[in-house]
């Protein structure tokens, strides 16, 4: 598995300090950028450069994205085929009592996710790390429901399909 790593200035810290956290467990882990600090760049052009790699390969590219809430890395990440991102800035209780103590299981488990959106204004560095490695460690269980639920995103969602108009109000 390749890993490629991006972020926007609220996360430059916590992708330099995953970058190297992740090469020191063995992984091999490729920097999409900033490669320097710039408070007034644009997310979107670092994550579309992981997606884009994730979108080509996506059983064998995975993609970390960080930025201050990983929100608005996710929304980019997804609009490539084959992406499946999600957003993690921590555990919390359900509405019914039980303890979420593992979204990040699930999002691999049930939705098969290849792009983790970390939000750095809501993890510590320790956090992030233990969140990635867990992350990285759980299989897809390929299950009935769960494939077909991802064959209905496919189909009901599929990428590519573009209409202009769609994006008057940008």
């Amino acid at each position: 598995m390749k890993i490629y790593i991006a972020s926007d200035h609220a996360g430059y810290d916590m992708k330099n300090t995953l970058q190297r956290f992740l090469v020191g467990e063995g992984h091999e882990v490729v920097d999409c950028g900033p490669y320097e600090f710039n408070e007034a760049d644009d997310y979107p052009d670092y994550v579309a450069e992981v997606a884009n790699h994730v979108s080509k390969e996506p059983e064998t590219n995975w993609g970390i994205v960080i930025g201050g809430s990983g929100e608005g890395e996710a929304i980019m990440a997804n609009r490539f085929a084959n992406v499946r991102a999600v957003v993690y800035n921590g555990e919390s209780n359900s509405l019914d009592g039980r303890k979420m103590t593992d979204k990040i299981t699930l999002t691999r488990e049930h939705n098969n996710s290849n792009v983790l959106a970390l939000g750095s204004w809501f993890l510590t560095e320790q956090q992030a790390k233990d969140s990635v490695l867990r992350w990285l460690s759980t299989e897809f269980k390929p299950e009935e429901r769960h494939l077909r639920r991802l064959q209905k995103i496919e189909k009901l969602a599929p990428h590519g399909v573009s209409d202009s108009s769609s994006n008057a109000s940008l």
